[in-house]
């Protein structure tokens, strides 16, 4: 139990990146918009999606490096394909998740200025991550992560004995638009649980786990602190399609496309719930959540970015230490997300943009870094015990080809018959 303890950490980090814009905004519009029909893809996507980040922590304990570095043993383009990869996604993410942070945050002070308070949230993620501290981060997610865990199964036992609010049948697909239902269908998979790159940052953190606590665990043990976090986020992601579908679909309600109004949405459905008294508690908790996928979000482009940024340009940044190259990827995060954001608040409809945009191309680049994956955890590289057993090489399989197929599907769905 001892060394257990001492492993934990990595596993609830990824949780909550994870339950943050794809879990408290995507599901919840799921269930809200087309019932229980869209729950094959959060049970499909976390299932083909699982072998892949898995191996993100198990290479690392094989290895003792990051999975990053796994990549460059694979050769010049993989290294460089996973560069390009982050930063395509790094700016749109962040932009993404710090925008919906926003939100959260005006609902429960009651701030007019969306600018405004996406300056305060990011200044205040890099004063928490500047000193590159894992210990404090660590912290931090694990307390946010016991809040957002309790408040959500209460919620979720407590709509299920108040029952569907709507007049469908929650598996009613003949009730559905079937174009926005496809059309909400790649970008919900995309960050189902979260983007598929993010894989690096699970070996990431298990290294700096071990280096944090002196303790490097046996395959079980860092198994066993991905998988509770990997399945907390699975059944965190039903429950909340399930409190969309329950209070939401079926009624005339229809989510805004305003980061400000949708948050306040967000918080009704658990208010409707609970009763009014509960909307402080709410309001908070939901920023919490949001704000917690954020700096683990900071935190983890900025590791991933570094990582990648020393193996690729190591003459130039052989004077650079590791903390230092750090904050410098800290702060080029920082500002080219908020421009990001400065460039969609003119849009009406920006919020939704910048998430739609931001999760689709985390799908389409998913099938790269899955084979890449599958690649590292060969025998060649992590040796006889840490090869995956067969389950999990068939699972593999598949997982690509269900990837690649909605990947094709998605890049050439004009083609297609309409609905």
């Amino acid at each position: 139990m001892k060394n257990l303890l001492k492993t934990l950490g990595p596993g609830i980090l990824f949780a909550s990146t994870a339950i943050g814009v794809s879990h408290l905004v995507q599901s919840t519009q799921a269930g809200a918009n087309f019932g229980f029909t869209m729950l094959w893809a959060v049970i499909l996507a976390n299932l083909f999606k699982y072998p892949f980040f898995e191996y993100g922590a198990r290479y690392a304990n094989a290895t003792g490096e990051s999975i990053i570095a796994g990549y460059n043993r694979l050769g010049k383009p993989a290294i460089w394909i996973f560069f390009f990869i982050t930063v395509i996604s790094m700016f749109l993410v962040t932009a993404a998740v710090g925008n919906v942070t926003a939100g959260f945050m005006q609902n429960l002070f009651g701030i007019e200025s969306a600018i405004g308070t996406v300056v305060l949230i990011f200044l205040v993620c890099i004063l928490i991550l500047i000193s590159n501290n894992f210990k404090l981060l660590d912290g931090l997610i694990k307390i946010i992560g016991i809040v957002l865990l309790l408040s959500t199964i209460l919620a979720f036992i407590l709509v299920l004995f108040k029952g569907p609010q709507g007049n469908l049948a929650l598996w009613d697909f003949d009730a559905i638009n079937k174009t926005s239902y496809f059309a909400f269908l790649i970008p919900f998979m995309g960050w189902m649980p979260t983007a598929l790159d993010l894989s690096a940052w699970s070996s990431l953190w298990t290294i700096e786990r071990i280096e944090q606590t002196g303790y490097h665990p046996t395959l079980k043990e860092t198994k066993f602190d991905f998988n509770l976090g990997y399945i907390l986020s699975a059944l965190l992601a039903i429950c909340f399609v399930t409190l969309g579908a329950f209070i939401m679909f079926g009624t005339s309600f229809e989510f805004s496309d305003s980061g400000v109004k949708f948050s306040k949405e967000i918080v009704s459905l658990y208010t409707d719930t609970f009763g009014e008294w509960a909307n402080i508690v709410i309001s908070a908790s939901a920023f919490s959540i949001m704000f917690g996928t954020c700096v683990a979000v900071f935190d983890g482009y900025s590791r991933a970015i570094s990582a990648t940024s020393r193996i690729l340009f190591k003459k130039s940044l052989v004077n650079v230490s590791k903390t230092k190259l750090y904050r410098i990827m800290l702060l080029l995060i920082s500002v080219g997300s908020f421009l990001l954001i400065y460039v969609f608040q003119g849009d009406p409809k920006g919020f939704k943009k910048l998430i739609i945009l931001a999760t689709s191309i985390s799908f389409v680049l998913a099938p790269l870094i899955a084979f890449f994956n599958l690649l590292l955890v060969r025998e060649k590289y992590v040796g006889a015990e840490y090869v995956p057993n067969k389950i999990m090489r068939i699972l593999s399989y598949f997982g690509i080809i269900f990837l690649s197929a909605f990947t094709l599907l998605y890049l050439f769905q004009g083609y297609l018959p309409k609905w």
